[in-house]
């Protein structure tokens, strides 16, 4: 397996990292295999990127056959566009070396938690295209071909995770035009790809209505969704198990420690048709 790191520079002087993990072609197989992929968004309210929701995940992929790479974003003081920008930039750089990376260039989802569900969003919905034109980006190139989202932020609104959105938006957190643009639920439209979102309905951090409204904005828009309800458990589960638990105990739940499989299930089927 290659293991790198790479910077991704963010446009205020910050730095953010993409971190990859590419599965190694074998001539007892296929030394041309191009495997899809997935770029995982770590969680952490804008303010850090969760270590629990980072290599604990992108190992999970690259055991399935997946080649994955984990971007860690600026966060506050950083502000938006900044992490937005370093998502897109991922993209690109992933596809450009596509080739040399052994990826699928039509085979590549995104998986966001909480606020890193929120910033998947932001790249794979039209609330970004406006910003991504404006710095030199074609939406169309930087968009992944599947969206996975974990107990994500969605809204801007009164169920708003507010710290996610105060981090983000820093002296500009009251603007209700960009927070307007920022809700996701608002710009699903046609150009969205096919979601995969789960949820506890007990999360008392980001409550499930966010899920709820980003299902019933797909359904409106004809958006392909799959969408996973667990009855029990906290906020920023990431696996449920020991290995990404809180100081390696709390936030254990057996009930939820199938979400890779059905994700990796609808990939599976998601990508046979591409």
């Amino acid at each position: 397996m290659r293991y790198f790191e790479t910077d991704i520079a963010g446009t205020d002087g910050s730095e953010g990292r993409l971190v990859g993990y590419c599965i190694d072609n074998s001539p007892e197989v296929d030394m041309e295999r191009h495997r899809p992929a997935v770029l995982i968004i770590p969680g952490g309210g804008y303010a850090m990127t969760s270590d629990r929701e980072a290599e604990p995940i992108a190992l999970t992929f690259v055991g399935a056959g997946y080649n994955a790479f984990v971007l860690r974003y600026s966060v506050a003081p950083s502000t938006y566009p900044v992490a937005l920008l370093q998502a897109a930039e991922s993209m690109r750089l992933i596809r450009e070396h596509s080739d040399e990376w052994h990826v699928n260039p039509a085979a590549i989802a995104v998986l966001g938690f909480s606020a890193g569900g929120h910033l998947a969003a932001n790249l794979c919905t039209s609330a970004g295209d406006g910003t991504l034109f404006q710095h030199g980006y074609d939406p169309e190139l930087t968009r992944p071909n599947a969206l996975m989202l974990a107990y994500p932020v969605i809204t801007s609104g009164p169920l708003a995770h507010k710290g996610s959105f105060d981090n983000l938006l820093g002296d500009h957190r009251d603007d209700q035009g960009l927070l307007d643009d920022l809700s996701i639920e608002r710009h699903i439209d046609g150009s969205t790809p096919p979601v995969f979102v789960w949820h506890t309905m007990t999360d008392d951090t980001v409550p499930v209505e966010n899920s709820l409204m980003l299902i019933q904005a797909c359904k409106d828009a004809g958006v392909s969704v799959e969408a996973h309800l667990f009855p029990e458990g906290g906020h920023g589960l990431a696996l449920g198990t020991a290995e990404t638990a809180w100081g390696g105990s709390g936030n254990i739940f057996p009930c939820i420690q199938i979400w890779p499989k059905l994700a990796l299930d609808w990939l599976s089927r998601l990508f046979q048709k591409s």
